[in-house]
Order: structure tokens, then C-alpha cells, then sequence
């Protein structure tokens, strides 16, 4: 067997506000989830999308410390179209979330914009662009 990806995972300081974040963003997520110190999404495609307390991470590793410096992953939302990638974009902002590139017409054919969720990890939002 190959491997594949199945599971993309953020550590968060406070999970219900990274909740809130990816609500905003259009993630499916259960109210209940808010308290958990792992929780769980399956995303349209079949891959997971899991979120952990920086504290469950410290009980398995001890010495565990949040990253610094500049961004080593992005996770990538596709939108259905370029207006949705610019309302997106000013609604997270609006929310008094990072924006770190406003949205542009990339030339690799994407309308593309950069947010960052609570904890600093980059958002990317993209479409195709019309006739590309």
C-alpha cells in the first residue's frame, strides 16, 4: 500500500476560537467541538481536517513549542468563483482576523488571497479565474 494523505492537523492555544475561525471559513464544525481537546472534520474529498490543544500536544511530546519565524504550511480552501474568494477574504478581515495578501488575479489563473487563523497558520483562498 501507498501512503496517502488523510489528515491535515493545526495546534491551536485556544480551541474555540480557532473553531470560530474555521466556521467563518465554511467548515462544518459541531458546537460541542469547542470544549475538546482534539476534534475531527472529514472535508468534502474524504481528507480529515483535525485541530489539537497546544496542550494535548504536550502530553505526548514535552518539549513541544510553537514554531517561529515565517509560515512551513499553508492549508488551501478552493472557492466556486473569484467573487467568493474576495467576499470570503473581507468577511474573515471584517472578523477582526489576519489578512496577509489581499486578493489578487495570480498568474498561475487563480484569484488568490492570504488569511491567517488565530494561531498565525496561513489560510490560502483561491478560484480559477475565468478562462483559465
Amino acid at each position: 500500500m501507498s501512503a496517502r494523505i488523510s489528515l491535515f492537523a493545526v495546534v491551536v492555544e485556544d480551541m474555540a476560537r480557532s473553531l470560530e475561525f474555521y466556521r467563518l471559513l465554511g467548515v462544518e464544525i459541531p458546537a460541542e467541538a469547542d470544549a475538546a481537546p482534539h476534534v475531527e472534520v472529514v472535508l468534502d474529498g474524504g481528507v480529515r481536517l483535525a485541530w489539537d490543544t497546544a496542550a494535548t500536544i504536550r502530553s505526548y511530546d514535552p518539549q513541544w513549542q510553537a514554531p517561529t519565524g515565517g509560515h512551513r504550511v499553508a492549508i488551501a480552501f478552493e472557492f466556486p468563483g473569484t467573487a467568493a474568494v474576495d467576499a470570503k477574504y473581507a468577511e474573515l478581515v471584517d472578523a477582526g482576523y489576519e489578512g496577509h495578501l489581499k486578493p489578487w488575479d495570480a498568474v498561475w489563473g487563480q484569484r488568490y488571497a492570504i488569511v491567517k487563523d488565530p494561531d498565525g497558520t496561513v489560510i490560502d483562498l483561491f478560484a480559477p479565474l475565468p478562462g483559465a
